[in-house]
């Protein structure tokens, strides 16, 4: 991998978190887009959601359209993550299987359907971990929705980044120490992938954790024009 772009496309102002999206660009020139953000149009029940520069804006002023985007790892459904799947006409899309059948079936996902539900001949389903391009892992880090995944890149001058999403959203979580909630039926899941990427980051020595929703970090990372090399 070459370069890593961090873009702000909205906010959820009640709990002062970003809401973002990533451009990964390779050595050989192609461009790969972690998840897509909010929709254009925020539905009644995703009101606590605020867009704010498109991602499609962000790429243009980049000097992308929609059509140049080559692949889109979609690290799950969620409102906030796969808002705008449907711009990217071009690209493959790749995400664990697991989650896209989950769903298929699952309300939580409906609102979205016609972004994430595209032609399966473009829709790439994986199993696990996978080394997807060298320097790009995916991760599965199910336990926030079934079939969630992480994503490890390797940058020439930066190293190891480790993107959690939602996995681990906020910093304070990344600990080993116990911090289950019993009223919460996925917690041992999400403890199970919360201890998982601890241990990747040890093996693989990241240096840096971007997480998924933290605003305290998010104001000391590099955005958009700036990269990670």
């Amino acid at each position: 991998m070459k370069r890593l772009y961090l873009m702000q496309v909205g906010f959820m102002p009640e709990y002062q978190i970003p809401i973002v999206c990533y451009l990964v660009q390779t050595g050989e020139g192609k461009n790969i887009l972690i998840d897509t953000g909010l929709p254009e149009i925020i539905p009644d029940e995703a009101s606590d959601f605020e867009n704010g520069q498109d991602v499609t804006v962000q790429l243009a002023n980049l000097g992308l359209r929609p059509d140049d985007i080559d692949m889109v790892i979609s690290t799950h459904y969620d409102i906030d993550h796969a808002g705008r799947h449907a711009a990217f006409t071009k690209a493959e899309y790749v995400v664990q299987r697991l989650h896209h059948l989950d769903a298929a079936t699952n309300p939580r996902f409906a609102a979205l359907r016609a972004q994430w539900d595209q032609p399966m001949e473009r829709i790439r389903l994986i199993d696990g971990d996978i080394k997807l391009l060298p320097g790009l892992e995916l991760i599965e880090t199910s336990g926030h929705v079934p079939g969630h995944q992480s994503v490890l890149l390797q940058l020439p001058e930066t190293g190891a980044i480790l993107l959690t999403i939602d996995a681990v959203p906020f910093s304070s979580s990344f600990t080993r120490d116990e911090q289950l909630d019993s009223s919460n039926p996925d917690a041992e899941a999400i403890r199970a992938s919360t201890i998982k990427l601890l241990d990747l980051v040890e093996r693989e020595q990241v240096g840096l954790v971007i997480f998924g929703h933290d605003n305290e970090q998010w104001e000391t990372l590099k955005k958009v024009p700036e990269f990670y090399d």
